[in-house]
């Protein structure tokens, strides 16, 4: 288990709209692709933080502290500045 793994999952969901996109739709998957290695349960409690949440915590969020996001758009998720 990587406590620092598990943080940087946390950092990513509420700074990366991509990354929380990706996230919700195969968490296993996005967090290996990120290199993140997580435990089963690390897992499991990370996918067991409800949606509207993180939705909250996103919006609330200053938009200079996350990463670009432009849906449809290849690679947008990975350039740092504004939502």
């Amino acid at each position: 288990m990587s406590q620092r793994a598990v943080e940087q999952v946390l950092g990513r969901l509420v700074t990366d709209e991509g990354f929380l996109e990706a996230f919700l739709a195969d968490p296993r998957g996005t967090a290996a692709r990120a290199g993140l290695d997580l435990s089963p349960k690390e897992l499991h409690a990370l996918t067991r933080i409800p949606r509207a949440a993180l939705a909250s915590l996103c919006a609330s969020v200053d938009d200079r502290i996350c990463r670009l996001y432009v849906p449809g758009r290849p690679g947008a998720e990975t350039e740092e500045g504004h939502r």
